[in-house]
């Protein structure tokens, strides 16, 4: 009978104690609680009135639109005015099979090694997870990128690019070794 008296004494003992401390302290706090509350001036800033929009007709509604494939390939085929070297750069572009890496920005390639191919490096080109091999006159990037020159730490192409008057040029373009495969 001794041993479960211990236990009731201590659970009225603690249960006299928290019914002690739950009187006049709870006051105080609110009484601060509610002087804190009104003491807090919250400062707003007005929202601005938004600018008002002025759609401009479109002027050009007549001609042709300027990313059309009409005008590609009109400008590709020499149809618009330009000199003979001009088409005379993209004419033979247009007539050939594309190849899988023209599908790929050159952006988005990095040289990681090269082999060596009975006397002919071979260059060993990473896109997406993927690896190329790819030797001279090849095709890379979106820009008829031709492969011109492989070495150990390089794959140097030849572009052909519109220049800001419409006129098709060569641009030289590299593929640089990338040391560590981070890409």
């Amino acid at each position: 009978m001794r041993q479960r008296t211990i236990p009731v004494l201590g659970l009225l003992a603690t249960t006299a104690l928290l019914t002690a401390c739950g009187g006049g302290q709870q006051d105080d706090i609110r009484a601060w609680m509610q002087a804190e509350r009104n003491g807090i001036k919250p400062s707003v800033q007005p929202i601005p009135e938004p600018t008002k929009f002025n759609p401009e007709p479109y002027s050009a509604a007549n001609g042709l639109p300027p990313f059309s494939t009409e005008k590609l390939e009109s400008v590709l085929r020499g149809a618009a005015a330009g000199p003979a070297a001009s088409s005379a750069l993209i004419e033979p572009e247009l007539n050939r099979r594309r190849e899988p890496l023209e599908a790929f920005p050159l952006d988005t390639m990095s040289m990681v090694g090269s082999l060596d191919r009975g006397g002919a490096l071979v260059a060993l080109v990473k896109v997406g997870g993927l690896l190329y091999q790819v030797k001279a006159g090849n095709y890379l990037g979106l820009n008829y990128g031709r492969v011109m020159r492989i070495s150990e730490t390089e794959v140097v192409l030849r572009e052909i690019v519109q220049d800001s008057t419409g006129e098709w040029t060569e641009r030289p373009a590299a593929l640089q070794l990338v040391e560590g495969n981070s890409k």
